[in-house]
């Protein structure tokens, strides 16, 4: 029986399916944030960003792209990463602060939905192919990762008091002030090594993926505060940068 011209491969519909379940575990990760379960709600939002930055990639490798799977892929970043990270701290710490760190929540959800409808236009409006080595300020995911790490040093630091809910607030702020700010942060999208370091770089990502998988709380505070030492540098050198709009 010959295909009509509206059918669509099932395989075609992966990436969809991949954005839609990153939208299942940012969701799951409030419900477990509110629970107290604060662990496993980090964990699904680090799910949801290694699911945001697979699906994208996968609907370009089969050469099936689609508008649905570019909104789809936009609601599931503000989810994952403008939502789900401030309400799992609003539930950790700040519930009793009531006013001021529900403030703070708002202010870092705006700054979020602000530079996803910033990356939105620029998207539509660019006609360089993208190809440019930094990105205007801090991006969504890895925002969500920076906003955590206050409870990240927790887990690995479980004998410590927690930090004093104006200070989680504060940091929930400044956090989004840098997403929405013009400070030029590295894109990976475009990294390139020489052909004879790839050994090197297999190594080190193996090493790397072990340390997560052994010593994952540790190891991400590392990362997020090495990103952070590099944003700092960004800042301090104000190195020139083509412009991006993530």
């Amino acid at each position: 029986m010959p295909k009509s011209s509206s059918d669509i491969r099932i395989f075609h519909l992966l990436p969809n399916l991949l954005t839609i379940a990153a939208i299942c575990a940012g969701l799951t990760a409030i419900r477990f944030g509110y629970e107290d379960r604060f662990e496993m709600a980090v964990r699904l939002i680090l799910v949801a960003c290694v699911l945001d930055g697979l699906d994208g990639r996968l609907a370009r490798m089969m050469n099936c792209p689609t508008p649905l799977g570019a909104e789809l892929d936009s609601l599931a970043d503000f989810l994952n990463f403008g939502v789900a990270p401030v309400l799992v701290l609003h539930s950790w710490v700040l519930q009793d602060f009531r006013n001021a760190g529900w403030i703070a929540v708002l202010c870092y959800t705006i700054c979020a939905v602000l530079r996803l409808a910033r990356f939105n236009v620029s998207s539509r409006e660019e006609t360089d192919g993208g190809k440019s080595d930094f990105f205007v300020g801090v991006p969504s995911p890895a925002g969500a990762v920076i906003v955590l790490l206050p409870m990240v040093i927790s887990f690995v630091f479980s004998d410590l008091p927690l930090m004093a809910p104006w200070a989680v607030a504060a940091y929930i702020c400044i956090v989004g002030l840098l997403m929405i700010s013009h400070i030029p942060t590295y894109s990976f999208k475009n990294l390139s090594i020489d052909r004879s370091n790839a050994k090197y770089f297999l190594l080190g990502t193996i090493l790397l993926v072990a340390a997560l998988l052994t010593y994952l709380w540790a190891t991400l505070a590392l990362l997020t505060l090495g990103y952070l030492v590099g944003l700092v540098w960004a800042i301090w050198s104000k190195r020139p940068f083509r412009k991006n709009g993530v």
